[in-house]
């Protein structure tokens, strides 16, 4: 192999790891750091040794994904208010139903119900039922016996299972619901967002310390609406919104002079009603959503505007 030749090989994995370490880690930046660390393994390794270069990379990111989810899960214990992962934008559209699909597996639910899992869970969770890998190459990769790969799946399926998450909300449902809370925070109206909303309904807001949000869970749709239509009312009419694709789902990016300032994304029941709020406003997570992550997502660019604070 030639130099060009291995930088190709990296390059034709990168999508696919990029991918795979996002969701294990809910981290743009911790996603490419770990795809970095791999690739600066990749250069200093005998490449010619390696019969399945793609493998390789996969087992090495993997490994490097759990040791920084396990040093980022003890750093949370001293984040401020919730913790949401990166929003990025992606799309559902045009996915396959039957394997859990790859734009799916990027909901900020989703990837909320994979933060209960243990690392390796996770890791086998998503190599196996999202990147279609065999449960021997798991095993190779977790340096595990595959009976124990198939078990830390089994769990992992049935911890994904019991939290009921919603992968197929029609669109037109989910426009709908976007086009009544940028109502509901334009004019203080929540009557037609309050229609769209679970009983149960519960927003969480995560500012990471850094700027003004709430740090406790809102429950209930009297909370909700009585925050959207007052709190977020008067501190977010005059921003700039871009509806657009967020996780898998149809959401907001709110822009104030050419930065995001807040994304605002939703998860729904099975009658499609909207069971929660997820409000990102920590200004690090927020830095990268002109950029898509991996192999199917859907991923676009953003067009800046201007324009108001609370969340």
């Amino acid at each position: 192999m030639t130099q060009e030749d291995d930088v190709a090989a990296f390059e034709a994995t990168r999508p696919m790891l990029l991918g795979l370490a996002y969701r294990i880690l809910g981290s743009r930046a911790e996603a490419e750091d770990a795809v970095q660390d791999t690739f600066l393994k990749w250069q200093s390794a005998d490449r010619s040794a390696i019969e399945n270069p793609a493998s390789w990379l996969t087992t090495l990111c993997t490994r490097r994904c759990i040791d920084l989810l396990r040093a980022a899960r003890n750093a949370r214990v001293d984040y401020v208010g919730a913790w949401l992962p990166e929003p990025i934008h992606a799309s559902t559209e045009g996915e396959p139903g039957e394997r859990l699909s790859l734009a799916a597996s990027l909901q900020t639910a989703f990837l909320l119900v994979l933060e209960r899992l243990t690392p390796k869970e996770r890791a086998a969770y998503l190599l196996h039922e999202v990147f279609d890998v065999s449960y021997p190459e798991i095993a190779a990769t977790l340096g595990l016996q595959e009976t124990t790969c198939r078990k830390l799946v089994s769990r992992a399926r049935a911890n994904v299972a019991q939290s009921k998450v919603r992968h197929a909300t029609p669109l037109d449902r989910q426009e709908r619901l976007l086009a009544a809370f940028q109502t509901a925070v334009a004019s203080g109206g929540t009557e037609q967002l309050s229609a769209l909303l679970s009983d149960e309904v519960e927003l969480c807001a995560d500012g990471g310390g850094k700027v003004p949000t709430l740090r406790e869970v809102l429950r209930g749709r009297a909370e909700v609406l009585e925050f959207v239509g007052r709190a977020l009312h008067a501190y977010w009419g005059d921003y700039t919104w871009e509806a657009t694709d967020i996780n898998g789902g149809r959401g907001v990016v709110l822009w104030k002079d050419g930065s995001a300032v807040a994304c605002v994304s939703f998860a729904y029941d099975e009658q499609g009603a909207a069971t929660n709020v997820y409000i990102v406003r920590n200004p690090d997570k927020l830095a990268r959503l002109g950029e898509g992550v991996a192999r199917g997502d859907g991923g676009g660019g953003v067009a800046p505007g201007g324009a108001g604070e609370a969340g």
